[in-house]
C-alpha cells in the first residue's frame, strides 16, 4: 500500500469522509491560476458553509505552483506535486489532530520519534504563545529542546491579514545520517518540514485586534513527494520510487545516465508530468500565450529544449513515451487521466510540432547575440519571431554570465508584460478572499449566463470554466462558431429578464446519482462526494455547486456582455459586467 492509500485508510478509520481531489485549474478563484494548496478548493466550507460530507474530511489533492517554476532542476523543486490533508470543520481540534498526526507518523509509517521535531508560535503582541501545542508535543515524548518556537512562520496566513487566522505547528523530519542534534534548530538543513496543522481558531478584526472563533477548524498538509523520498531513504527526492520509472524512460530516450545529466533530466520529468496533468484538466487548457496556456506551452518549451540538450531527436515519440508512462502511474488515482488520455498526447505532440519548427533557427539567432547582453528588441524578437518564452531567453543569456532586458522586452510587448512574472507567481497567498459579496452575484449570474447560451445558442453547450473577480466574470463554453451580435443581445436580454423575475436561487442536497438523474447539470462531476449541493433558479438553472449564491435574482442588477472571444479551439469566452 503506497502512502496516499495508507494516509486515506488511517483517517477514514478514524470518521474522516475521503473527499474527491479537485481540479488543477479551480473554479471561481480569481487569485490563482492553479490550486496550489490542499485547502484551497475547501475555502467555502472553512468560512463556514456546511459540507455535505459532513466535518471530518481527508483527500489527496492535485496541486501546481509556478512560482519556483526556475529553480526546478534540483533535488526537491517540483511544479506538480499532490497533498495530503485532513480537515475539522468546526469538530476535532489541537489534541486530536496533534496526536493522530504523530501516530500517523509513528505507528502507521514507523518512523522513529527522536527523527521528529516541531515549531509552534512563540506569540506576540497579537496573539498569545501557544502552550497547548507545546504541551500535547511534550506528552507525546517530543523533548523541550526539539521544539523551535518562531512567529512569523507559525501563524496562518499571516500576521497581518484579516479573517480568519491562527497558530500552526510544523513537523521536521531528520533527513541525515548525522548523530542527531541535542536543539533543532529548523535553519539546519537536514531537519525538512513534512507535515504542517493549521488551527483556525481567531478572527482577525479590521482594528486589528482578534476574538476567539466559537467554531474552530483545523487544515492539514502533507506533501506525498517529499515524504516518500525521506520514507525510502533518498535525500534527491528523484531518486524515490515516484519518479524512477519516469527517469529511466528519460535514459533509455536518451541513452544517457542519470548520474551525469541530473538537471536536464529532473527538469524533463517534472515539465512533462505537469503537462500532463494540467492538458488532462476538464478545463481544456490548451497551450496558448495567455493565462493557464501560457504555463502550459512554457513547460513544454523548456522540456523540449532540455531534451535536446540530452540530444535526444526532438521529433520522435519522445514526449508520448514519457507522457504514457506518467499515465500509467497515476491513472488509478485520477480518472480524468484515462478519459483524456489522447487529449494529453495531442496538446503534448502539437506543441513539439509548432516548437521544433523554430526552435533550430531560433537558437542560431540567439548564439548571434549571446556573447553580449539582451536588449529588450532582441529578447521580444526571439519570443514573436521564434516563439522563445522570455524566460527560455533568460535561461540560456543566464547560463552564459548575461542579462536580459525583461523591462525593454515587456514595453516591447505590452499586452503580455504581465506574462513573464505574474502568470507565473500566481501563487496561493493563504487569505480566504474571493468570495465576497460582489463575486457571490458574478457566481450566480455565470449560472443564468449558463442556461441562457443552451437556449438562445445551443442545448449541447457546457461551461469550460469561469473566472470571477470584483470587477467582472469571465464564463467559458464549448461553441463552434463566434457568436453573432444577435446572439449576443438575445442572451443578454434573457439573462435579464430572469433578473427582473426575481426568481429564489434555492439549494437542495441529495445524492450525487440523484442530482444527476434529476437533470441537474454538473462542471467536473468527479470532484463531487456522493453527497452534493444543488442550486435551483426558478425553472431556468440547476446546477451542482459549491457556491455561493444570492438568496434572489433581484440582487443582481443589470447584467451586461462586454466581450465575446475565443478562448482556444472549439471554447469560446464571455466576459460580462453586473451594473447597479
Amino acid at each position: 500500500m503506497n502512502l496516499k492509500d495508507l494516509y486515506i485508510d488511517y483517517f477514514v478509520k478514524l470518521g474522516h469522509v475521503q473527499i474527491p481531489s479537485s481540479p488543477v485549474v479551480p473554479e471561481n478563484d480569481n487569485t490563482v491560476l492553479f490550486n496550489t494548496a490542499g485547502m484551497q478548493p475547501l475555502i467555502p466550507y472553512l468560512m463556514g458553509e456546511p459540507h455535505p460530507y459532513g466535518k471530518r474530511l481527508v483527500d489527496y489533492q492535485k496541486c501546481i505552483r509556478t512560482n519556483d517554476l526556475d529553480e526546478v532542476g534540483d533535488s526537491y523543486h517540483h511544479t506538480f506535486f499532490e497533498m495530503l490533508g485532513n480537515w475539522s470543520l468546526g469538530d476535532y481540534f489541537k489534541k486530536e489532530s496533534i496526536e493522530w498526526s504523530f501516530n500517523f507518523l509513528t505507528k502507521v509509517l514507523n518512523i522513529k520519534k527522536e527523527r521528529l521535531a516541531v515549531t509552534i508560535f512563540k506569540g506576540n503582541e497579537i496573539a498569545p504563545k501557544d502552550t497547548e501545542t507545546k504541551q500535547i508535543w511534550m506528552n507525546l515524548g517530543i523533548k523541550e529542546e526539539h521544539i523551535f518556537e518562531t512567529v512569523e512562520d507559525n501563524w496562518w496566513p499571516n500576521l497581518e491579514l484579516p479573517g480568519l487566522c491562527g497558530p500552526d505547528t510544523e513537523i521536521f523530519y531528520f533527513r541525515s545520517n548525522d548523530t542527531i542534534p541535542e536543539y533543532f534548530d529548523p535553519k539546519d538543513e537536514r531537519w525538512v518540514e513534512i507535515w504542517n496543522n493549521v488551527f483556525m481558531q481567531y478572527n482577525h478584526d479590521e482594528n486589528g485586534t482578534i476574538k476567539e472563533l466559537p467554531k474552530k477548524n483545523v487544515d492539514t498538509g502533507m506533501g506525498v513527494e517529499r515524504t516518500t523520498a525521506i520514507l525510502e531513504g533518498k535525500l534527491d527526492n528523484y531518486e524515490s520510487s515516484l519518479w524512477k520509472p519516469i527517469i529511466e524512460i528519460i535514459e533509455n530516450i536518451s541513452n544517457k545516465k542519470y548520474e551525469e545529466n541530473k538537471k536536464s533530466m529532473r527538469i524533463i520529468a517534472d515539465h512533462i508530468r505537469t503537462s500532463v496533468f494540467i492538458s488532462a484538466d476538464p478545463a481544456g487548457i490548451k497551450p496558448s500565450n495567455i493565462g493557464q496556456g501560457y504555463i502550459l506551452r512554457r513547460l513544454i518549451r523548456r522540456a523540449i529544449r532540455h531534451a535536446k540538450k540530452l540530444e535526444i531527436d526532438i521529433n520522435s515519440n519522445w514526449d508520448e513515451l514519457i507522457a504514457l508512462k506518467i499515465l500509467d502511474m497515476y491513472s488509478k488515482y485520477y480518472k480524468e487521466l484515462i478519459d483524456n488520455k489522447n487529449v494529453v498526447l495531442e496538446v503534448l505532440k502539437n506543441e513539439k510540432i509548432k516548437f521544433n519548427k523554430t526552435l533550430e533557427k531560433g537558437l542560431k539567432e540567439f548564439n548571434k547575440v549571446k556573447n553580449n547582453d539582451i536588449d529588450g528588441t532582441t529578447a521580444f524578437h526571439l519570443f514573436d519571431t521564434y516563439g522563445f518564452p522570455i524566460e527560455l531567453t533568460v535561461e540560456l543569456a543566464n547560463e552564459l554570465g548575461h542579462t536580459v532586458d525583461i523591462d525593454g522586452f515587456n514595453k516591447k510587448f505590452k499586452e503580455h508584460q504581465e506574462l513573464s512574472r505574474t502568470a507565473s507567481s500566481g501563487q496561493f497567498k493563504g487569505g480566504l478572499g474571493g468570495q465576497g459579496e460582489i463575486e457571490t452575484k458574478y457566481h450566480t449570474a455565470t449560472h443564468l449566463l449558463n442556461a441562457a447560451l443552451k437556449q438562445i445558442v445551443s442545448k449541447e453547450i457546457h461551461q469550460k470554466g469561469s473566472n470571477i473577480t470584483s470587477e467582472r466574470l469571465r464564463f467559458d463554453f464549448n461553441c463552434d462558431h463566434k457568436l453573432t451580435d444577435e446572439e449576443k443581445e438575445k442572451v443578454e436580454s434573457l439573462v435579464n429578464k430572469w433578473i427582473n423575475e426575481d426568481l429564489l436561487v434555492v439549494k437542495e442536497e441529495m445524492k450525487k446519482s440523484d442530482a444527476i438523474n434529476s437533470g441537474a447539470e454538473c462542471m467536473f462531476i468527479e470532484k463531487y462526494p456522493d453527497i452534493v449541493s444543488v442550486y435551483s433558479i426558478g425553472n431556468v438553472s440547476k446546477e451542482l455547486c459549491g457556491g455561493p449564491h444570492v438568496k434572489s435574482t433581484k440582487e443582481l442588477g443589470k447584467f451586461k456582455i462586454i466581450k465575446e472571444e475565443s478562448s482556444s479551439s472549439g471554447v469560446r469566452r464571455i466576459k460580462a459586467i453586473l451594473e447597479n
